[in-house]
């Protein structure tokens, strides 16, 4: 998500950081500072917007350069982008200078002890309470790295920390709990940064830090130990891509990048999610719970893969809150006179937070009274700005034009919210909800697991380069699995492909089957019998017609083995979870295939991130 980077060597800290930020642009920002220690103690700069607002505050307004510094581009998470909200975040009595990436779960009764002690605030970030806590630790007699340690003990969630303290000009501390840190290693100089992109300009030797470690800095060398103080030890390698490659962290495309970003991806989006009744909360909400109590009917809005997302929402929700669920298509929505109510809830769902065609139908919902909530990956985009209620996706950047973690991702937020309703409406008793979130939190792993196994997968794209056209069969969430499936297909790699309800084939979609035409179906969990069943019925159909057949099914599921020509195994999951698993293999499919093809799958022809027309 942001960008981090530390330094301290003999150069002048300030070229280095704001060099290394600008490396790391791609990753997408929406705020960028930097902070240096010298013998005056700590001199800030930070700036809302892109990177040339940092650099003109610095020229207006010149900052002491040292030896010894921090810098960061921020992704807004907790607090819009803004001058306040932008890191570093240097403590109330000025001595520690902190920037973070991730999300501090128990940020809130953090701060709220800190402020019961008359520690004042400057920003609405959950990142401001580690920098506090820290000045604190140093405050009372401890070094900067015990106090990391000691603070890090007491956080929950997903972090990296990167601090200096202004009495130590030659020191900088880092640790990493579920979020990467690395350490570069140099000739008489050493840096710390999110990824290798930061500082590969000055050398490629690294150490990758394990989980739950503390990593001490200096100019000659470094110390790692765990957050007891217990000494460890980092895996140092060689770092062998140019900058290029060193962006997309060694792979070829953003895209790939980002599929294998997605175990991490949903587990951020999965984070925070609990007050301290371990009752489920939103990011923003300005809709009581009386009032969506009295809704009647959901309307999800979106365009795309977002659309998508929607359709797997649509199940879960009706499923879970017994409320009518519809799925629009955003750029339709406004144009059919749709029938909204002061008792209507209308769901809106943009990566961007600023889909033009999205907006519009907010805009039309809130003229005729209903409520709106926003699934958004874009701190203080507009989509949110102008809801009643903000559930974040916390995916990070996507830089890859097809969209791949934020669909996962906006699908698990859909998820939240489904059992955010059920629980204010009651329909979901607190313990069944537990359960769900359970088997939600044990998803990343299950997606891990499925990109691990991807090699199948990568040499079945080989086999089918040649193919003119393929066919997606599911039913039940498998159907907007098999829509997203033939999406990605016609997006990067300029294919014909087609996204089918399994039972519809009969209806007509089964003419286009021929001989060796290729047919991915996505199986539902065996505990659904009797749609398992009609799923096979529809392999068996199709093969019996010449199709190969290419079947998505859970472990353990020995029913489907004689009528599949390719089988492709899921780690089981429930019939509603189960999209999380499915997509991934059809993401990396058309990765693959585009790639064979000769095509960028980066940058697709006609495509753009964010569509702000309509």
């Amino acid at each position: 998500m942001c960008g981090i980077i530390g330094y301290v060597g003999p150069q002048g800290a300030q070229k280095v950081l704001v060099d290394a930020l600008r490396r790391m642009e791609y990753r997408g920002y929406d705020s960028a500072g930097i902070a240096l220690v010298g013998p005056d103690g700590i001199a800030s700069a930070k700036k809302a917007g892109k990177l040339v607002n940092l650099e003109s505050e610095l020229a207006a307004s010149p900052i002491k350069d040292a030896n010894l510094g921090i810098g960061h581009t921020r992704w807004a998470t907790h607090g819009a982008p803004s001058d306040a909200n932008a890191h570093p975040h240097v403590s109330a009595n000025g001595r520690v200078a902190l920037i973070h990436n991730g999300i501090i779960e128990n940020f809130a009764s953090l701060k709220a002890e800190l402020v019961a002690e008359g520690v004042p605030f400057k920003s609405e970030t959950d990142s401001e309470v580690a920098a506090q806590m820290l000045g604190r630790e140093v405050e009372r007699g401890a070094s900067l790295a015990d106090a990391l340690r000691a603070v890090s003990r007491r956080l929950e969630g997903a972090f990296t920390l990167v601090a200096v303290d202004a009495d130590d000009t030659g020191t900088l501390v880092a640790s990493r709990r579920n979020s990467p840190l690395v350490v570069g290693v140099g000739e008489g100089e050493m840096f710390v940064a999110s990824d290798v992109a930061a500082f590969i300009e000055h050398t490629r030797e690294a150490v990758e830090m394990g989980q739950d470690e503390v990593v001490e800095v200096t100019a000659s060398g470094y110390r790692v130990t765990d957050f007891r103080g217990n000494e460890t030890q980092g895996k140092p390698y060689h770092v062998d891509w140019d900058l290029s490659a060193a962006e997309k962290g060694g792979f070829d495309w953003f895209m790939r990048k980002e599929i294998h970003e997605q175990p991490q991806a949903v587990a951020d989006t999965l984070l925070g999610r609990f007050d301290a009744d371990r009752r489920l909360t939103l990011d923003e909400v300005r809709i009581s719970e009386a009032e969506l109590r009295t809704i009647d009917k959901i309307v999800i809005v979106a365009c795309g893969t977002a659309f998508y997302a929607g359709l797997v929402a649509k199940y879960a929700i009706e499923h879970w809150t017994r409320v009518p669920c519809e799925v629009e298509i955003a750029s339709e929505f406004r144009y059919r006179d749709p029938i909204i109510t002061g008792r209507t809830l209308v769901v809106t769902i943009s990566q961007s937070g600023e889909t033009a065609d999205t907006l519009m139908a907010v805009r039309h919902a809130r003229e005729q009274g209903a409520k709106v909530i926003a699934i958004c990956n874009t701190n203080g985009s507009t989509i949110p700005r102008e809801s009643d209620a903000v559930l974040y996706t916390h995916a990070g950047p996507e830089i890859g034009v097809a969209s791949t973690k934020g669909f996962l991702t906006q699908v698990a937020a859909c998820y939240l919210l489904g059992l955010y309703l059920a629980q204010v409406r009651g329909t979901k008793y607190g313990d069944e909800i537990a359960t769900i979130m359970r088997e939600l939190e044990s998803m990343p792993a299950k997606i891990q697991k499925v990109l691990d196994a991807q090699q199948q997968v990568l040499d079945l794209a080989a086999e089918l380069v040649d193919s003119k056209t393929v066919l997606f069969l599911g039913r039940h969430v498998g159907y907007p699995v098999a829509l997203e499936g033939a999406l990605k297909l016609k997006e990067i790699a300029y294919l014909h492909a087609e996204g089918f309800p399994a039972g519809e084939l009969k209806h007509g979609p089964i003419a286009l089957v021929e001989q060796d035409l290729p047919v991915f179906v996505i199986v539902p969990p065996q505990g659904r019998d009797q749609l398992h069943d009609k799923v096979v019925s529809n392999i068996q159909e199709v093969r019996a017609r010449g199709a190969r057949t290419i079947v998505l099914v859970e472990e353990g599921d020995h029913e489907v083995e004689p009528y599949a020509d390719v089988l492709i195994r899921l780690p089981q999951a429930s019939t509603l979870l189960q999209p999380l698993l499915a997509t991934v293999p059809l993401q990396v499919f058309a990765c693959e295939l585009a790639t064979l093809l000769g095509h960028d799958a980066d940058q697709p022809r006609n495509l753009a991130k964010s569509v702000t027309v309509e």
